[in-house]
């Protein structure tokens, strides 16, 4: 993607808090010599907890806090950093014992259809058939296992991989050099609806044939969800004013699901996909709103369009020019209809998207569930910009693990809440419910629809804390512990300082917060991971405590506060989060990716694994030149990991391969469609244990 257009993604440290602590004292004493974790619980709990007695309190946190160690441990050692010295650095690299190899990449034909050639421009028909572009969060749905013993059997070699497609470099899938021309090369419809296409979630069925993973291209669960296909809204916002458009009055069916980032699954089976940068392909080009004679409406509406970042020209996308609906100033409803956690149902290829507005509207990271003991459950979500917030949603109604069909709207009702990280540890869970916390009509939201349409300002108003771009968020399958990635923020601690406005009206990721407990670091640009447990170990508890886990870094930068406190191999710009089924905690990274300035000694993107006991942490995947490393997923026996490489070669202005040929030069093994090294592709690889062992044992 060229540099303009690359504006929307994570690796740029300058998305854009919060109350405002002031107070940083967490953050000294952890410099000053890394306060334990016990002992900074023992401060958090305070003496009313002291008061029962140490036995009880020692129970509570063993119960309550403890981090356990993976089982079987980390059994590789760590491969050494990418710093791009050779040709043949331009690949995906794996410890001695592992193979990682191709699976799947974009263009290749999910039907007996041909495949695309990367050497030519892709078009909506191909692309309706084939692998989406810029692959991102997954999940792996195994076949259900077979026959009347209970063993896993096909489970472990046959499944539905579900996919996101985050988003496109329009010169690539238009075929245009250099990147700078596509801002003036005469646009057409059939340019932007084969950009529309490459956008989505893929449907793929996998298996494992003769020792090796395949697409298996005659599937009838192969599907492809794109930015033009229908999908339904569901919950408190389905219908209201604010979702109806003049080619859906009924504001019931919005056509498409763009910028899926990160994702989510569910234990009734379906897939959770998030919309993140969805402002980035609307644009306001008059700075004004078609229709809205009251002034007040006007500026509710403007400001509005600028708390979520609708400006004039988007992200340089120009599907505004061709494709009316993106014209934020003259339908400002249509933007109301993108931003939301979408579910899909992977074993039914005839069925619709559902957007679920009950979970909120925001820049959606991923969507982590977590079911407790007694079937309640909690969907955790970050908005994935500087200075946003850390969401909860918490079903009203009970998960039913013996009728599938009973769960199908359990994501319609419910509870969503904003996070509130104080100072001495703890936090409290804010509800966003109309007429509480002053979410009132006077304050602009005349219902709960309008709270979750505007879940930003509804969260500015509560109070929340501004946090260091929230991007995924994963559950430790045993203790149900809690970790966020903070990936960056280089205006944290910057002057003058200022925060999200309470009423709604600062731009998006224009504040300036003040360093704080949960966000210690001023100008943080190596990010750091944050954890919480619950009160009590219960996911709906309104009350939690927390503390950093790491804060990233490099140990040789000069100045002190960007070295971090990591365990192990340095790393920054934390962003994919995943626990294996053995209490591994994988950890993907996003930043520059070429081994260069502030990442001259990590060298570039990464997969690492962690231990939550310990913060010990490994390297154990480097990455193409100038991709993202996103996207994690494993077979039920945790022998095959399917891991996403997102934009190899990013940033190239001259020529398509100027900075790589991944997958098809080869490194990694056969691709389908390529073969020459004509693009630089966005692909899924599988790594198996050369043994067939566990990965990571």
């Amino acid at each position: 993607m060229s540099s303009t257009l690359h504006a929307d993604r994570k690796n740029n440290p300058d998305r854009t808090s919060s109350n405002e602590s002031g107070n940083a004292s967490l953050h000294d004493l952890i410099e000053a010599g890394r306060l334990s974790r016990r002992a900074f619980l023992q401060r958090s709990l305070g003496l009313t907890a002291m008061a029962f007695g140490g036995s009880l309190l020692d129970g509570l946190m063993q119960f309550a806090y403890a981090a356990p160690a993976p089982v079987n441990g980390i059994g590789f050692d760590s491969v050494p950093a990418n710093l791009y010295l050779s040709p043949g650095d331009d690949a995906v690299t794996v410890p001695a014992g592992y193979t990682a190899r191709v699976l799947v990449a974009w263009g290749d034909s999910l039907t007996q259809a041909p495949h695309w050639n990367p050497g030519s421009a892709m078009t909506e028909t191909v692309q309706l058939h084939a692998f989406g572009a810029h692959v991102d969060g997954m999940h792996l749905f195994p076949f259900p296992p077979m026959g009347s013993s209970g063993s896993p059997g096909v489970a472990n070699i046959r499944g539905l991989l579900v996919t996101n497609h985050e988003y496109v470099d329009p010169p690539l899938v238009n075929n245009i050099t250099p990147a700078s021309s596509y801002a003036t090369t005469p646009i057409t419809l059939d340019m932007v609806r084969a950009q529309q296409a490459a956008h989505g979630i893929s449907v793929v069925e996998v298996w494992k044939k003769n020792g090796m993973w395949e697409v298996q291209r005659t599937s009838a669960f192969n599907r492809r969800i794109t930015g033009n296909s229908l999908c339904k809204l569901s919950g408190p916002a389905a219908g209201h004013d604010l979702m109806k458009t003049a080619a859906d009055p009924g504001g019931m069916n919005v056509l498409g699901t763009l910028n899926n980032c990160s994702n989510g699954h569910t234990p009734w089976g379906t897939y959770l996909t998030c919309e993140e940068n969805w402002n980035g392909y609307f644009s306001n080009e008059t700075g004004d709103v078609a229709g809205a004679n009251d002034p007040e409406q006007k500026r509710r509406i403007l400001n509005g369009q600028a708390r979520y970042g609708i400006g004039k020209g988007g992200f340089g996308y120009r599907w505004h020019e061709m494709d009316a609906r993106f014209r934020a100033d003259l339908n400002p409803n249509e933007s109301h209809r993108f931003g939301w956690v979408v579910e899909i149902d992977p074993w039914d290829p005839k069925s619709t998207p559902v957007k679920r507005t009950a979970l909120g509207r925001f820049k959606h990271e991923n969507a982590s569930c977590v079911v407790d003991p007694d079937n309640t459950v909690v969907i955790y979500m970050g908005d994935d910009e500087r200075n946003e917030y850390l969401y909860k949603f918490v079903c009203a109604n009970k998960y039913n693990p013996r009728n599938r069909a009973a769960n199908r709207d359990l994501l319609d009702s419910g509870t969503l809440f904003v996070a509130r990280f104080n100072a001495d540890g703890g936090g409290k869970w804010l509800p966003l419910v109309w007429n509480q916390n002053g979410l009132t009509p006077a304050n602009g939201f005349a219902d709960q629809a309008e709270v979750l349409i505007k879940a930003r300002q509804a969260a500015d108003r509560a109070g929340a804390t501004m946090m260091d771009r929230p991007e995924w968020i994963a559950a430790h399958p045993a203790s149900r512990e809690v970790y966020m990635t903070l990936t960056n923020n280089n205006r944290r601690g910057s002057n003058p300082p200022s925060g999200n406005s309470i009423d709604g009206s600062t731009p998006a990721g224009s504040a300036r917060p003040p360093v704080d407990a949960a966000n210690p670091r001023l100008d943080n640009r190596y990010g750091h991971i944050i954890r919480w447990r619950e009160n009590m170990g219960k996911a709906d508890a309104l009350d939690f405590e927390w503390d950093i886990f790491v804060e990233c870094g490099d140990k040789l930068d000069p100045q002190p506060h960007h070295r971090g406190n990591i365990n192990g191999d340095d790393y920054g710009a934390p962003d994919g989060l995943w626990f294996d089924q053995d209490g591994r905690l994988w950890i993907q990274t996003d930043q520059a990716g070429d081994a260069t300035g502030d990442w001259a000694n990590i060298g570039g993107n990464v997969m690492l694994c962690a231990n939550p006991s310990t913060g010990e942490t490994r390297r154990f995947l480097t990455a193409p030149k100038y991709c993202e490393v996103t996207g994690v997923t494993s077979s039920p026996d945790g022998k095959a990991l399917f891991v996403g490489i997102q934009h190899p070669g990013e940033d190239w202005e001259t020529h398509f391969t100027q900075n790589s040929t991944w997958p098809d030069s080869g490194q990694n093994g056969p691709t389908t469609a390529g073969g020459s090294p004509s693009k630089p592709r966005s692909a899924v690889v599988v790594i198996t244990k050369d043994d067939g062992g566990v990965i990571g044992t």
